[in-house]
């Protein structure tokens, strides 16, 4: 059923962009709680296939319905900056109201059948505290083993995604923005429509605060929105450039080339068989941009990379000198 957000001028000013280490453990969590549905996110269910045999995650099953029903909103509430850590979101969600929890929580367990009644569902709404608590600790250990390790790549991918997302904003104004967050997505005389699971009425509706778009690497093919009040609208959406996490190793140089230039820059020289640009890189190596720019700026004055304008974006390749390093020639 659709969610359709009249948009305010306020609301058009305050829409942002945040990045939630929180919600991206939430949505790597239903992703595999729901690995059945495609094969999208197949090398990563593989990768981590070992980790999550480990991890006893019965709690939280409990609380993200297999078939696509309603998860509690303060397991992965909408962060209020835009880059939070996952300590001060781990806090947060540690000191969740109570009787808003017990809410959250009976609205889940009433998407499965006879989930309420049953024991351990009874025994969750009994002990909120407990509950919170015990949820929260799963939650910091599924963030430790499942994303942690790799999150500089999963940040680089959600940045890149809101680098060009702000181009767009940039050059088309938020028309051009929102026209092309997801094909589920349609944007139309100021009203933002979503697809949304559940009862629209249950949906917080836009209210002059903005809308708090956050792309995810986990959440594709759908769209999350429709938090319920108190929080801030919100639209999690695939982030481009996903695809290339999930497939694409990461460039190995030669243990000769690592000593001589450094291993960043000797990975960054090796991976650039094909021209790619800074935002590409950054995503690619899991480094921030700034680290890219200033390494690419080293190699460029070596004479071991070239550089040329294409649309929007500065691509970078080697040079012949560069070929011949990264060969051993």
């Amino acid at each position: 059923m659709p969610l359709t957000l009249s948009l305010s001028p306020d609301d058009l000013t305050r829409c942002r962009f945040a990045i939630s280490p929180l919600c991206q453990t939430h949505e790597a969590l239903r992703m595999l709680r729901r690995s059945g549905r495609h094969g999208y996110h197949r090398a990563w269910l593989r990768r981590v296939a070992p980790t999550v045999a480990g991890l006893d995650l019965a709690p939280l099953w409990l609380f993200i319905p297999p078939a696509g029903g309603y998860t509690p909103d303060f397991l992965g509430a909408p962060p209020e900056e835009p880059y939070p850590s996952f300590e001060d979101e781990l806090a947060r969600l540690r000191a969740t109201d109570l009787d808003r929890a017990r809410t959250e929580m009976a609205r889940s367990l009433a998407c499965t059948p006879g989930l309420t009644e049953s024991p351990r569902g009874r025994a969750a709404l009994d002990d909120p505290a407990g509950t919170v608590r015990r949820l929260a600790d799963l939650t910091e250990q599924a963030w430790q083993t499942l994303l942690a390790p790799d999150w500089p790549r999963h940040r680089a991918v959600l940045e890149a995604d809101i680098a060009h997302r702000s181009r767009q904003a940039a050059d088309g104004g938020l028309d051009a923005l929102l026209a092309d967050l997801h094909p589920g997505i349609d944007w139309t005389d100021g009203s933002l429509t979503l697809p949304l699971l559940g009862d629209p009425a249950e949906a917080q509706r836009a209210d002059g605060r903005g809308i708090l778009l956050m792309p995810s690497v986990f959440v594709w093919p759908d769209v999350v929105s429709g938090f319920a009040r108190p929080w801030q609208p919100t639209v999690i959406y695939p982030a481009r450039g996903m695809g290339e996490f999930n497939t694409t190793p990461v460039p190995r140089p030669s243990e000769a080339l690592a000593r001589l230039l450094g291993r960043q820059r000797a990975a960054l020289l090796a991976g650039l068989g094909t021209p790619a640009s800074t935002t590409d890189l950054a995503r690619r190596h899991g480094l921030a941009p700034s680290t890219v720019s200033a390494h690419l700026s080293v190699l460029r004055e070596a004479g071991l990379l070239g550089s040329r304008r294409q649309g929007h974006h500065v691509l970078y390749g080697r040079t012949p000198l560069g070929d011949a390093l990264v060969d051993g020639t």
